[in-house]
């Protein structure tokens, strides 16, 4: 049972004893039974319990958020025993978390930093293979690869094997078919994520990129291209959303593993 789980069992059985007691009203116990579930800082909710529900701590998006906004949710949630990971951090975010918590980390390539650890290196599973396409969707790829390492699989991030020199993607082919899952991330038109479909047993993640000219449309064209795909086998996260499809495929990963 996880550190927060114990002390929340332990402050419900306070409140309970002391509302059959007589020490404390309906309505006081009530208050204080939310806010062992929900912290709220008048602006943000924090789902503190999120793990007990779906197996994972919730994670803090960072874009359009303020840095004093973010760096106090941050903050909270590490205070009850809660591992954070926020994606779309800034410098400046992850300049203040890490000279309050020294055990911050931020990775600079994929925009994320992580308060405390979900899983340890040593017991993470299977294996999760980042396929990226350019060099330019490397940042993309990375906050794949960063979410679905922080919350237990083993990652491996292999990068510009697009199809304009399709013989890079082969000569990688015996390292990706060793994956429980694939991530395909690319910009451009799309095309990795059904080539990959096609040459492995396992699912693919396609995850398009707003990398591209113009009538590439931000990703538009690589998201609709992915999704028209012919080779089966393929889903599709939202165009640059590395988190969603590390997620999904650490998902994936573990209960394959398991």
């Amino acid at each position: 049972m996880k550190y927060w789980s114990r002390k929340l069992n332990h402050h419900l059985k306070k409140i309970l004893s002391d509302l059959s007691c007589g020490n404390t009203g309906i309505e006081k116990a009530e208050a204080e039974i939310s806010a062992l579930y929900s912290g709220d800082l008048g602006f943000a909710r924090i789902d503190i319990r999120r793990e007990e529900r779906t197996g994972f701590p919730e994670v803090v998006y960072c874009a359009g958020k303020s840095v004093e906004q973010a760096e106090k949710i941050i903050s909270a949630m590490r205070e009850t025993g809660v591992p954070v990971f926020a994606t779309r951090a800034s410098p400046e975010l992850a300049a203040v978390v890490r000279a309050r918590c020294k055990e911050a980390v931020w990775d600079e390539l994929s925009k994320t930093l992580s308060v405390g650890e979900f899983r340890a290196p040593e017991k993470r599973e299977g294996l999760v293979v980042v396929a990226a396409a350019g060099t330019s969707d490397i940042g993309v790829a990375s906050e794949a690869a960063r979410t679905a390492e922080f919350f237990g699989s083993n990652v491996e991030l292999i990068a510009d094997i697009g199809v304009a020199g399709i013989h890079r993607l082969f000569s990688q082919l015996d390292k990706i078919r060793r994956a429980r899952v694939i991530i395909a991330c690319a910009g451009m038109e799309g095309a990795l994520a059904g080539v990959l479909a096609g040459l492995v047993a396992v699912p693919v993640i396609a995850l398009p990129t707003s990398t591209g000219y113009g009538a590439a449309s931000g990703g538009i064209a690589a998201l609709l291209g992915m999704l028209s795909s012919c080779a089966p086998g393929i889903s599709v996260v939202n165009i640059d959303n590395g988190f969603g499809a590390g997620y999904q495929a650490n998902l994936i990963n573990l209960r394959a593993v398991n």
